[in-house]
């Protein structure tokens, strides 16, 4: 069973609204999306060092809570169909990182968009709403920001889901490591782009046809604000200092044994399956599982993600 989203509403008065780029605030777009549990998803907002931080909530708060860290160049719109699979078994928090979905596109003065800082500012965010034990659902960008989160406050994190999401130089193409570790912005440009977004969403999916587009439209949407471009590509400028962590979330992973799920949609041509593999070397208890997508596996296999999930975190 699929979940769709049944109503994607762009509003003639798109172009002016993206036309305003300089904004700080995210368009609003309606965007209708029917939960198939018995619990609401939550639109919520959070104002951290006054930048206002967008995030949808689900399921009773006396269950196990998971915090759903969004990759590029998506937000918390990548989980849409998850959600609803795990929420009568879990609380559920995503948020939107600045510069993405829904969420504040603050100025350069405001926000230097650096995965430090947005490691920083998400954990500012899990103290604002009182998080205090949670495990870390991760793609993507989404590995940077929760395994800063997790190796500077090991005491709040119950567990890790891993999916497309690198920690070990193996998940790198020796072609892509080269851009990442001496970027040029003018190539890194051209990644936050129409084409760069549908390569990521496309290659490797088993029936791209069958994909709901809302995912990838609202991501280009997004991109063609002037501000959340700008954050973007800084964050991908700034990538190779992820790579310098890796020793520090492998040496955390080592000593912490955090209980994990590794799901990976194994055609991913931007994270490679064996980063997926490198993880059982300091994890050898994880459970790892590939499945035949691509890097946004949610778009085909948010079901079966769900059932591994509960599977591995749910309260027996």
């Amino acid at each position: 069973m699929k979940i769709k989203c049944y109503v994607l509403t762009l509003v003639l008065g798109l172009a002016s609204l993206m036309g305003n780029s300089a904004s700080a605030q995210a368009p609003v777009m309606p965007v209708s999306i029917p939960a198939k549990s018995e619990h609401q998803i939550k639109s919520n907002t959070v104002v951290i060092d006054g930048i206002k931080i967008f995030y949808r909530e689900a399921g009773d708060k006396s269950k196990p809570t998971i915090l759903l860290l969004h990759g590029f160049p998506s937000s918390s719109l990548m989980f849409r169909e998850l959600i609803p699979l795990l929420a009568n078994d879990f609380h559920l928090i995503a948020p939107d990182y600045p510069g993405a979905g829904f969420s504040d596109y603050p100025s350069a003065v405001k926000f230097n968009p650096t995965f430090a800082n947005l490691a920083d500012l998400m954990a500012q965010f899990v103290q604002t709403i009182g998080l205090s034990s949670f495990t870390i659902y991760m793609q993507d960008f989404g590995g940077p920001v929760g395994f800063r989160i997790a190796a500077k406050h090991p005491e709040w994190v119950s567990g890790l889901v891993i999916q497309n999401a690198n920690a070990y130089m193996e998940g790198i193409a020796p072609e892509q490591a080269k851009g990442i570790l001496e970027p040029k912005r003018s190539e890194t440009e051209k990644l936050v782009s129409r084409d760069f977004t549908l390569f990521m969403y496309q290659t490797g999916t088993r029936d791209f046809g069958a994909v709901d587009p809302v995912g990838w439209n609202v991501d280009l949407w997004i991109l063609e604000n002037k501000e959340a471009k700008r954050i973007q590509t800084e964050l991908l400028l700034d990538y190779h200092t992820n790579l310098a962590e890796y020793p520090n979330w492998q040496a955390y992973l080592r000593t912490k044994k955090p209980k994990t799920l590794i799901a990976w949609g194994k055609n991913d041509k931007t994270f490679l399956p064996a980063g997926a593999e490198a993880y059982l070397r300091d994890l050898p208890q994880a459970n790892l599982k590939f499945y035949n997508t691509g890097h946004f596996a949610l778009e085909e296999d948010a079901l079966a993600i769900s059932d591994e999930i509960i599977k591995n975190f749910g309260r027996k």
